[in-house]
């Protein structure tokens, strides 16, 4: 892996009690905008009126080389509140510097000291500046220009500006000092003569310079702001005190109102506001609770639990961060139904979702509880299916809450499923391919076993639902309710098996069989064999001069295509994908099936919240993100992630919401630890707020967003210590940067071929993520095994014994495919769609194995089972995942704890600990082979996996191999609460 270089390298050397920092600092930038200096010496100017010293010394030392004799060189008199010393560098590019007055009085820039360059240099009063301060430089009148600098992002403390007149020659490096002008801006007037503009650019007198990407700045006369390399001219002084905000947001419009049952998703366009929206004030009226206020940040408010039969009367305002408030929106209307059939009686647990290990279920192939349901779909028979009697949507709710017990008598307390919202394609158990997002798929409920069944029953029994949503794209159907195209080609004698007629009558539901054809649920493909009035397609119905696989004429608008018109802009992004790490990756289609939301849009962003609100709204304990990669970041931090945590706040309260788990699946199937260097497709990437301010208009933002992070590179990524201890101590998390989404561990997902090597690669990773004890880290699923691997994991049930051993101790939340462990349809494709049987992939019918009765007695322990489910039961990687789940719950810092391999010998050895809220927990583990841990807390240790004690008095513990699959987890024991557990569960065929 190619690794980016620091741009300094810094190292502490004592001298006389202070401390000096030696930095080796980069040459400035070549280029015609960078003159180099030749000069080898410093002259450092000091201001002395502040100080009221009786003398000044500089103490010093030139990069590379000692310093001074304490307390230094005396400095000269230079003017009026100046002092001066001209000292030659020698080879050195700079200075390490700090002041006193000889007596024991020391200005060491609060400990930092001051890191000086060469050429003339003034400190005033903390402030490093480059200029003399003693020299009045006599002015000719002519052209000026003011130019004020940000430097809010940059985070340099000082700033000077090199420049050339048009027609004249560049200053000298490193230019002027800039003056300070008001929080995070500097200030220069310059005289430019006759010239009416400039070329410009800016360092921080150390080193590091701003020359526009290699472009330089053009500035004009007159005054002009440069703020993260855009450029305002004519620009007003961005210091100068503004005036009170008086005015109102515009009126919201376009506002809907739309019930369904007993709540009513009320959705508005964004307001306009001078200084910016802040909020916004929707007001109800109606019904028996009279009046209501709600504010909300999004624009989209879902109103539940209202009167049945009802008619409510909505408005809304907007308001600004000055409490400005807009009038009312045009009012609007809407009349609720019955209450829903299954009251909505969920809750979160609300707990922290590192104790819960996750069991990943494709639901329509895990267990089939009600056969009334099966669908097989326009493709059962040309799939090889229906040879099998294996209908792709065969698996149910009921059948889930039926295998409940089994899920826990494995040790799992959270389960994700696949997405629930009705789906629309020709093969669409997966769920990935969502048409009505506001309707749960009829394929997968049951009389008495709906949705909010399958979430209380998991509640009931201490387990949570993680469910699966897609925010990236609808059907190629479109999205009921947002925007459904009508038209998808020529119904001609050769597509006639396969295009319905039109049937105003039928509603698509993905159950029911369209009556007028008798064997499609998906009527509306076709129209008429003429073009329909209204139709945007381009050229549609003519031929396009390919085949089908069966011979037949291929006709525009058959199929659907972002660039053919079908898909409004105001909905759909309007591209095919073309580059995996680029822009377009965020803003076009993947394919043909998956037409690719504009989550830029207003209306889209208010459907989707409006549409997953209703499943926070059931009780859902989090969402797993589906292709969270190719939205931008900074739309999942504006838009999504906030209205997540607001509806979650809202109905269940602040702890429930920071417990509500979002992990997204950010795919870079890569084996390093950034995706091919883009960072805007890196899965750490998008565990970070933003950091600095875009344009207001989400499509822009984007685009600033992508090209600013790009433009930052691998190296200027912000880091974290959240996953890691400070030695032997667990420090309090600092999540004040985290955006609200989790990630999917693809680091290690990719390097499980082996063990050591996710776990050595995965540790390389962890300082870039935000906190990585919650990544979720598995070694297959439904889409790929280690390696971009398109089959199911192969690799020996000691190396699955292995890799689980080091997913239940390692941080992060140990996740398994469902099956894997019976090693499950191991080395078989994942997903073949339907070009051969489902029965010969890694997506199989599962439920086989689950026949007969389980009850489970607790979390990884079963208290009887019978039939074929009793034999599953069995098998050496059940009883290994039963137990690792057993010793995981008794040892708090396997669950939550920081890590650190410091002072740790062996190949897969590890500390944790987790310290909070009474709780101190301490754990040495090694997988595999032995290990040495030098420099640990004396004490009396215990093993969980075998019972074995060992007292610590050197601060040493050594550990002999366990063997492959096996593992040593010594737990410091403590006494009292946090006593050792010793051996938990019994020995098994790996953990002995």
């Amino acid at each position: 892996m190619r690794r980016t270089p620091p741009r300094s390298l810094a190292v502490f050397t004592a001298a006389a009690g202070l401390f000096g920092l030696v930095t080796a600092t980069p040459p400035p930038p070549t280029g015609a905008e960078a003159v180099a200096d030749t000069s080898n010496a410093a002259t450092v100017f000091y201001y002395t009126k502040t100080k009221n010293w009786p003398a000044t010394y500089l103490h010093y030392a030139p990069d590379g080389a000692a310093w001074t004799t304490v307390p230094g060189v005396r400095m000269t008199a230079a003017c009026t509140d100046w002092v001066k010393l001209t000292v030659d560098l020698g080879p050195a590019a700079g200075l390490q510097a700090t002041f006193n007055n000889g007596s024991g009085t020391w200005d060491n820039n609060g400990g930092k000291n001051y890191a000086l360059g060469t050429g003339t240099i003034t400190v005033k009063d903390g402030v490093v500046a480059h200029s003399d301060p003693c020299t009045t430089v006599p002015t000719t009148p002519g052209n000026q220009a003011t130019v004020y600098y940000s430097t809010a992002s940059l985070g340099w403390t000082t700033a000077n500006i090199h420049y050339a007149p048009t027609g004249g020659a560049w200053t000298t490096v490193p230019g002027l000092g800039m003056d300070p002008a008001c929080t995070g801006w500097w200030k220069k007037t310059l005289d430019l003569g006759t010239a009416t503009g400039m070329q410009v650019t800016f360092n921080n007198g150390n080193g590091v310079w701003d020359n526009n990407d290699s472009r330089n700045y053009a500035l004009p006369t007159g005054v002009s702001t440069v703020k993260d390399k855009t450029v305002t001219t004519n620009a007003a002084d961005p210091c100068a005190a503004q005036p009170p905000d008086t005015q109102a947001p515009s009126v919201p419009a376009k506002v809907t109102a739309t019930a369904t049952n007993t709540s009513v998703v009320v959705s508005w366009a964004p307001a306009t506001d001078d200084r910016g929206v802040t909020r916004y004030q929707v007001t109800r009226t109606g019904g028996t609770k009279g009046t209501t206020v709600t504010d909300v940040t999004s624009t989209v408010l879902s109103d539940t639990g209202l009167d049945e039969r009802t008619a409510y009367t909505y408005t809304v305002k907007a308001l600004d961060a000055a409490g400005n408030a807009s009038a009312a929106s045009a009012p609007v209307s809407a009349t609720t139904g019955d209450k829903p059939p299954t009251p909505q009686t969920g809750r979160p647990l609300g707990t922290d979702p590192r104790e819960d290990p996750i069991y990943f279920v494709l639901t329509a192939r895990f267990y089939d509880g009600d056969p009334a349901n099966d669908r097989g779909g326009s493709q059962h028979t040309k799939s090889g299916n229906a040879a099998n009697d294996d209908p792709m949507f065969r698996g149910d709710f009921k059948g889930l809450v039926e295998k409940l017990d089994y899920i826990k008598g494995l040790g799992f307390s959270a389960v994700w499923i696949t997405p629930v919202v009705l789906n629309r394609s020709d093969y669409d158990y997966h769920g990935y391919h969502g048409y009505d997002f506001y309707k749960v798929d009829p394929r997968l409920e049951s009389a008495g076993a709906s949705y909010q069944d399958l979430i209380d029953a998991a509640h009931a029994k201490g387990m949570k639902i993680y469910q699966d949503v897609v925010y990236n794209h609808s059907s190629r159907w479109g999205a009921k309710g947002l925007f459904t195209p009508k038209v998808y080609g020529v119904r001609d004698t050769q597509w006639s098996w396969y295009y319905d007629e039109p049937n105003s009558a039928f509603e698509y539901d993905g159950l029911t069989v369209e009556t007028k054809s008798g064997k499609s649920y998906y009527n509306g493909d076709l129209w008429s064999t003429a073009e329909p009035s209204g139709n945007t397609c381009v050229n549609w119905g003519k031929p396009t001069g390919g085949k089908s696989a069966e011979g037949y004429t291929l006709y525009n608008c058959q199929w659907p295509n972002p660039t053919s018109g079908m898909f409004p802009k105001a909905y759909y992004h309007q591209c095919w994908i073309g580059n995996w790490e680029g822009e377009d990756a965020r803003s076009c289609w993947l394919h043909e099936d998956l037409a690719d939301f504009d989550t830029e849009s207003a209306p889209v962003q208010n459907y989707l919240i409006g549409a997953y609100d209703k499943y926070i709204d059931m009780g859902v304990d989090g969402f797993r993100v589906d292709t969270a990669v190719h939205i931008p970041r900074v739309t999942w931090n504006r838009r999504f992630l906030p209205a997540i945590q607001e509806r979650v706040t809202q109905r269940f309260g602040a702890e429930a919401a920071k417990n509500f788990f979002v992990f997204g699946e950010v795919a870079a199937f890569v084996n390093d630890k950034w995706n091919r260097g883009s960072v805007n497709h890196s899965a750490q990437f998008y565990t970070w707020k933003e950091r600095k301010e875009y344009s207001a208009d989400d499509e822009k933002a984007a685009i600033e967003q992508f090209d600013y992070e790009n433009g930052q590179g691998t190296g200027n990524q912000p880091t974290s210590t959240n996953a890691f201890l400070n030695g032997n101590a667990y420090h309090a998390p600092d999540r004040s940067r985290f955006s609200g989404m989790n990630i999917i561990d693809m680091r290690m997902h990719m390097n499980f071929g082996d063990a050591p090597n996710a776990f050595h690669n995965g540790k390389d990773s962890d300082d870039s993520v935000n906190d990585a004890t919650y990544n979720v880290v598995y070694v297959d699923s439904h889409d790929y095994g280690p390696n971009k691997s398109s089959e199911r994991y192969a690799g020996g049930t000691d190396a699955w014994a292995e890799n689980m051993a080091l997913m239940w101790t390692f941080r992060g939340i140990p996740t398994l495919y469902y099956g894997s462990e019976i090693e499950f349809q191991k080395g078989k494709k994942i997903d073949c769609g339907p070009t051969c049987p489902l029965a010969t992939t890694g997506r199989a019918y599962y439920g086989d194995h689950l026949q007969g009765s389980v009850t489970a007695s607790g979390f990884g322990t079963v208290s009887s089972a019978s039939g074929t489910v009793a034999t599953t039961l069995g098998s050496p990687l059940v009883k290994h995942v039963q137990r690792l789940n057993q010793i995981r719950r008794a040892v708090p810092a396997l669950q939550k704890g920081q890590y650190s391999t410091e002072g740790v010998a062996g190949n897969m050895a590890f500390k944790r600990r987790y310290t909070e809220g009474g709780v101190d927990s301490f754990a040495l583990v090694t997988l595999t082979d032995g290990a040495t841990f030098s420099g640990v807390p004396n004490g009396t240790y215990k093993d969980a996996v075998t019972g074995e004690t060992r007292t610590v008095s050197d601060g040493k513990l050594s550990v002999g191999a366990p063997g492959k699959g096996n593992a040593r987890v010594f737990v410091l024991d403590l006494g009292g609460a946090n006593a050792a557990p010793g051996k938990v569960g019994s020995a098994g065929p790996y953990l002995k």
